[in-house]
């Protein structure tokens, strides 16, 4: 189940519960207060609380849901799946942040050797490339 623990640097930390290969995992994301998933996470919380009052019922007459199958209904509550590239994502996420080299990749990566920056000066060449060929043909044709 999601939990939530304001913070004063106006952060909110999210926990969620996943099931992947039979076991429980559970992912915590601190976001800040203000953008769309802490929101939602809130209006979610807000619901969850005022619903649990509504379903005991104190007044007589009122049959409450009975042992066995109640009990079994709060176990037996589906969890959300997570896959396997997300728990891998999450794998690696926490490999960098234990190893202390979530800056120095993003150092790396930004310079020359970054794969990203050869991507892109590769495709800059090829449509350079391309610019040229295109320029050559249109020089050749007949008015």
């Amino acid at each position: 189940k999601p939990q939530e623990k304001p913070k004063d640097s106006g952060k909110v930390t999210i926990t969620k519960t996943f099931d992947f290969a039979g076991e429980e995992i559970k992912v915590t994301k601190e976001v800040d207060s203000n953008s769309k998933e802490a929101k939602s996470f809130l209006k979610q919380q807000e619901r969850l609380q005022s619903a649990a009052p509504a379903s005991l019922p104190t007044v007589s007459g009122v049959k409450r849901p009975s042992g066995m199958s109640s009990l079994l209904g709060k176990i037996g509550a589906k969890k959300q799946k997570m896959s396997t590239l997300e728990k891998s994502k999450l794998d690696w996420e926490n490999f960098k942040e234990e190893e202390g080299i979530v800056e120095e990749l993003a150092i790396h990566n930004r310079g020359k050797d970054g794969y990203i920056e050869r991507k892109a000066f590769l495709e800059r060449v090829d449509h350079r490339q391309f610019e040229i060929e295109r320029d050559i043909r249109l020089s050749r044709m007949k008015p």
